[in-house]
């Protein structure tokens, strides 16, 4: 791996940040063959902290199967209220008959770092503090005072983006999670058992049963370990980690179940309404950044590696096409690939349902979703995956709220929030 490099230094593309996406849109365009440099606060080789989790056929589709540490063909959700009986309905899964995958984080990141240091990617510690724009190349100065030089910045620095504009939409709801990696006293789920969503609620008082609803998102790991995350929807503003933590170790409790070791403690809190970037800014944006966490399921990963070679392809298309293009033309070339019409459409669409869930209570929440995996999976999948065209996602709305209870439907249908504003921004967004 090359050295830390200062100073001045010319270059077709600069990346700002160092998590998945940065990697990831950084191998690509090297990969083009654009000179790349890549500036990250801390050490690009940190270990990420986060867990990043896809579906089966996603990442078979990719050709990325070895990256995973774990995959499950046993996944289910449970959207009954629960209750003492195991055989109760209440207790009954949803299967899912999907494989889902946890992806091995180490192996993730060096499969980007190696393809990065193949394409001839270079590395450059610092903060990046200040953007400027003159003789058609962007300036970057850092917390260090060092000035780096390129055609075109692109920041994939996550949601709180170094230097990407967006308008101000209100308050960006959050996604909160907390979670442990470790062993239990009990099994809180069932051997070689990958639960997507678990809405049981009899743990809970009715007074609880009235606040902002969590869910329970586990897995075995296998040799003894599980993961268990208790997790809510995007609120705005978020609920806290304590209430969180509370919640997970009550839930497991409940169940006679009580947490032994931990191996690793997980604080997940990420905006999931993020309004899309400004389109005509001289810098491009990627991964988190640009708002490309799915707004409905918070989904992220599977994009990056789906748009990373779009978008690259695009932005040297646009260097080859027209060697004297400044950065604003090769931000407007990529902002063009990342974010055209249809996905901004889609995204004010997602965000138009995101809005209504928002607003659900608990048993509206469980009963939404015990519909919604209900629909045919082609559906849902093309849903959660973002790859299912606008009149495909259409036709699935319009299915689920024909087949949905009134108690869901009545929730659809109430404009209590930004809804009319999200709905015409899928007209023109």
């Amino acid at each position: 791996m090359s050295s830390v490099s200062t100073g001045v230094m010319p270059t077709d593309v600069l990346v700002v940040g160092a998590g998945p996406a940065a990697l990831a849109i950084a191998a690509e365009l090297a990969e083009q063959g654009l000179a790349v440099a890549v500036l990250a606060a801390s050490d690009w080789r940190d270990p990420w902290p986060n867990t990043y989790g896809i579906w089966g056929d996603e990442v078979d589709a990719l050709g990325l199967g070895h990256l995973l540490e774990h995959r499950w063909s046993y996944t289910c959700s449970y959207f009954g209220s629960g209750g003492s009986d195991p055989a109760d309905p209440a207790n009954s899964p949803t299967r899912h008959g999907r494989d889902y995958g946890l992806f091995d984080k180490v192996l993730l990141q060096t499969h980007w770092l190696e393809r990065c240091v193949a394409a001839g990617v270079q590395w450059l510690r610092g903060q990046a503090q200040e953007l400027s724009h003159g003789s058609g190349r962007s300036q970057v100065a850092t917390a260090a005072g060092e000035v780096l030089e390129a055609r075109l910045v692109l920041d994939a620095s996550g949601h709180k983006a170094v230097f990407v504009q967006r308008p101000d939409r209100g308050p960006v709801a959050g996604q909160a999670a907390y979670g442990v990696v470790g062993r239990f006293t009990a099994p809180p789920v069932q051997p070689g058992q990958f639960v997507l969503m678990d809405y049981r609620c009899d743990h809970l008082s009715l007074e609880e049963r009235s606040e902002p609803p969590t869910f329970l998102y586990a897995m075995d790991l296998g040799e003894g370990r599980f993961f268990v995350e208790e997790t809510s929807l995007a609120l705005a503003p978020p609920v806290p980690y304590a209430t969180l933590k509370q919640r997970l170790e009550r839930r497991l409790a409940h169940r006679g179940v009580a947490i032994e070791q931990v191996e690793h403690e997980e604080f997940c809190l990420f905006p999931m309404n993020l309004p899309l970037p400004d389109l005509d800014q001289p810098v491009l944006a990627f991964g988190g950044a640009a708002a490309m966490v799915h707004p409905a399921s918070g989904y992220l990963v599977g994009a990056l590696l789906r748009r990373a070679p779009v978008l690259a392809a695009a932005v040297a298309a646009r260097l080859r096409a027209e060697p004297a293009a400044d950065s604003l033309q090769l931000a407007q070339a990529g902002w063009q690939a990342l974010w055209p019409l249809e996905l901004r459409r889609k995204h004010a669409l997602y965000q138009f349902g995101l809005e209504k869930l928002m607003r659900f209570s608990e048993p509206q929440l469980r009963a939404h979703f015990a519909s919604f995996f209900a629909l045919p999976e082609a559906q849902w999948t093309g849903f959660l995956a973002n790859t299912a065209s606008v009149p495909e996602l259409a036709a699935a709305m319009l299915r689920l709220f024909a087949t949905a209870p009134w108690s869901v439907r009545w929730g659809l249908m109430g404009m209590r929030g930004r809804e009319l504003a999200l709905g015409l921004r899928m007209l023109d967004p």
